[in-house]
């Protein structure tokens, strides 16, 4: 099985180079020139995707095949205040090199939505609210000219009092969205709310790839154990094959032996354009068990990784630790010393 790793928005490595430098609304309502407020909201954009620039050549000097966009790319937008503000002309020129660069290198990109935008609310203005983030989630990828591999993962989101009514909820307004938005999203099992297999259900009802969380399941696991479903969950991402190279350097890629794709079915030369994506982080401490610690335990990624090996050519890592490309980069280092793992690249390993 090869495995790669990414990191989320942010290095501890490059310095100076956030992301998502913003400006507050009350920053934003107390300059009296809103022309020139406006200017410095795009000025601090530009900047934001310079940084996005910066940390993705970053990532190709340390073979990081894998990377989560910054949500906060563009701040205030989607702010009341801000209702007839349209950045995207200014910063075409921006996005397109970005998404230029991430072609280029074959580089596996993604965004993850804040918690505010749910679909299960019962209240009308949250959904379309919500409905409005991922729509300019959306747009930020079409900006930067990536296809439908780049995609935006969701929660499922709140209870609201009746677990069975708010999933209901949840599928009907997902139904209603743009083909556009429903080809980009991902859905993740929560680490309070709903579970692997409860999300898993849900992605097989609506035909949409899961992003298994193992810390969420491992404070919120339903009593159920991963390892039983987790062919389903690897047929989630069925639909995303195609007769297409993979994403990531020919060094990160190991053919599919006897032309077995994902779950075992027979096509010859067919590859998945995306391999299946985990998300990785570890307990802070027993006190705080859902709460995200620095680095990664990797014994526990390791228990679940290996018995999925012999089923799962290929699986991209997301690593949500604190230290971001820090954690990865200690990662890889004390993988190196353990048996059966062999290092392909600075962000890559063979689990034989």
């Amino acid at each position: 099985m090869i495995v790669r790793f990414g990191y989320v928005a942010m290095s501890v490595v490059v310095k100076n180079a956030s992301p998502s430098r913003t400006m507050t609304a009350t920053q934003f309502a107390k300059l009296p020139d809103r022309e020139a407020a406006v200017r410095k909201l795009e000025r601090i954009a530009e900047e934001n995707l310079h940084n996005t620039l910066r940390l993705l050549r970053h990532n190709r000097a340390y073979d990081i095949h894998m990377y989560r966009f910054s949500s906060r790319l563009i701040p205030l937008i989607g702010h009341e205040m801000l209702r007839d503000w349209n950045p995207f002309p200014i910063l075409a020129d921006k996005f397109a090199e970005v998404g230029d660069y991430v072609r280029q290198n074959g580089m596996r990109t993604s965004f993850h939505p804040d918690h505010y935008t749910v679909l299960s609310s019962p209240r009308e203005e949250v959904v379309r609210s919500s409905v409005d983030d991922l729509r300019r989630h959306v747009r930020m990828l079409d900006a930067m000219g990536l296809d439908e591999t780049a995609k935006c993962n969701i929660h499922i989101g709140g209870a609201y009092g009746d677990r069975e009514q708010s999933l209901n909820r949840f599928i009907e307004q997902f139904r209603r969205l743009d083909d556009s938005i429903q080809r980009r999203l991902t859905l993740e099992n929560d680490d309070k709310t709903y579970t692997a297999l409860e999300t898993l259900t849900a992605c097989e009802s609506l035909g949409v790839p899961m992003v298994l969380d193992i810390h969420h399941h491992q404070v919120n696991d339903g009593g159920a154990d991963i390892l039983d479903f987790w062919p389903r969950i690897l047929k989630t991402w069925e639909p995303e094959r195609k007769q297409a190279e993979p994403l990531g350097a020919p060094t990160a890629v190991k053919p599919v032996k006897d032309g077995k794709g994902m779950n075992g079915s027979s096509k010859k030369g067919l590859l998945p354009a995306l391999p299946p994506k985990i998300h990785v982080s570890s307990p802070r401490s027993s006190k705080e068990p859902r709460a995200h610690a620095d680095y990664v335990d990797r014994n526990q990624l390791l228990g679940f990784l290996r018995p999925i090996a012999a089923i799962t050519p290929r699986l991209d890592v997301m690593i949500e630790a604190k230290k971001k490309d820090g954690a990865l980069f200690q990662l890889m280092d004390e993988l190196k010393e353990e048996a059966n793992v062999r290092v392909v690249d600075q962000a890559t390993i063979e689990i034989e």
